[in-house]
């Protein structure tokens, strides 16, 4: 399990994350939604252990997160992070030698799965292309949780569905995955759990087919009524 308690990051006075307690539970998709600024990333990399909290804590199986809890993490962020001489081959090779669960036969399917090749150079990738590098290897190690930082940012509409396809096919039924975007539509099927974050705070957390059965209602129009863009509900 994955938890935050009263998670808060200040930057010279600034609140990025104020007070966010959440409980993320293996065998579960979960997406974190919210506008721009509101601390989604900020949160994932508290719960990475790459930037340290003001105050509050993240626990992984009870334990406050650090060096022994990073080999079960893999967390991609937003940022581009490969060197442009590395081919596509050499971003598997340098992966492999940094994480020993990263597995060369599962990069190797993700990239077949998204249509890459492995002596294409990174300097020479598109947006989309670079998106879905990130993610094949990323998901090729053998983590107990995952957690993707807009990972469709950059992919056209109809790579979309395959790379959300591919995530899911190599998460695993009993691990964690949280993938943070603002395309709200294209998570809807794949996920479980709704997290909403605005202004640095949890507003809900919220199971998608509780929203459908029992609220008539989809998730992005209960993003729309929850971030006050339109109120809609509908009759089943």
């Amino acid at each position: 399990m994955l938890e935050s308690i009263e998670l808060t990051k200040k930057f010279l006075g600034k609140t990025a994350v104020d007070g966010i307690s959440l409980k993320l539970e293996p065998g579960h998709i979960y997406a974190m939604l919210g506008p721009n600024g509101s601390g989604k990333t900020t949160w994932m990399k508290m719960a990475a252990g790459l930037i340290k909290p003001t105050s509050g804590v993240v626990n992984y199986n009870g334990s406050p997160v650090g060096v022994d809890s990073r080999r079960d993490v893999a967390y991609m962020s937003t940022e581009p992070y490969f060197y442009d001489w590395m081919t596509i081959g050499d971003v598997g090779k340098y992966y492999q030698d940094f994480f020993a669960d990263f597995s060369m036969e599962k990069y190797d399917e993700m990239l077949q799965d998204m249509a890459l090749e492995k002596k294409l150079k990174c300097k020479n990738l598109s947006s989309g292309m670079l998106a879905k590098l990130k993610v094949a290897v990323t998901m090729a190690r053998d983590a107990k949780v995952y957690m993707l930082d807009e990972p469709l940012n950059g992919i056209d509409l109809l790579a979309r569905d395959e790379v959300l396809n591919a995530i899911i096919k190599h998460a695993g039924e009993d691990k964690i995955l949280l993938v943070s975007s603002h395309l709200v539509e294209e998570l809807e099927s794949v996920v479980d759990y709704a997290i909403f974050i605005n202004r640095s705070k949890l507003v809900g957390v919220y199971e998608v087919e509780e929203l459908r059965q029992n609220q008539c209602i989809s998730l992005a129009d209960k993003y729309r009524e929850v971030f006050g863009s339109i109120e809609m509900g509908g009759a089943c």
